[in-house]
């Protein structure tokens, strides 16, 4: 696949997932932009097991912190602001600290209906 899009001639950003399996961080900048490095963040309807889960995800992505830089990021799943699960300061928390571990912010909320709050952390 990314001999495929490099073919192409245009810039097209490339990110793989194997949920962090076969140390992927040691060699997904080889042929990616980006490359998942923990499992999914599961949806709970509880803000404590979902803030559980994106605080063990920060923390395995943080093992390999060393191997993202310019033109490739280490991914520890999309974010979950505007899901209405976790509270205001646990949302801007989370933008910070994917922000911190030079992650792809990638939206995971449906955008339509969004908060208000939860989009002003987004445009931050």
């Amino acid at each position: 696949m990314a001999t495929a899009l490099a073919s192409t001639g245009r810039d097209i950003f490339y990110s793989i997932c194997n949920w962090g399996n076969e140390q992927i961080a040691s060699w997904g900048s080889t042929i990616a932009n980006s490359w998942r490095t923990t499992n999914d963040i599961e949806v709970y309807e509880t803000t404590t097991n979902q803030w559980q889960q994106l605080k063990a995800n920060f923390l395995k992505n943080a093992m390999s912190a060393d191997m993202a830089g310019s033109g490739g990021w280490n991914d520890p799943d999309m974010l979950q602001i505007g899901n209405s699960v976790l509270s205001d300061d646990e949302e801007m928390t989370h933008f910070a600290l994917w922000a911190l571990a030079k992650a792809p912010l990638i939206i995971g909320a449906d955008l339509e209906s969004i908060p208000p709050s939860s989009l002003a952390i987004l445009k931050n």
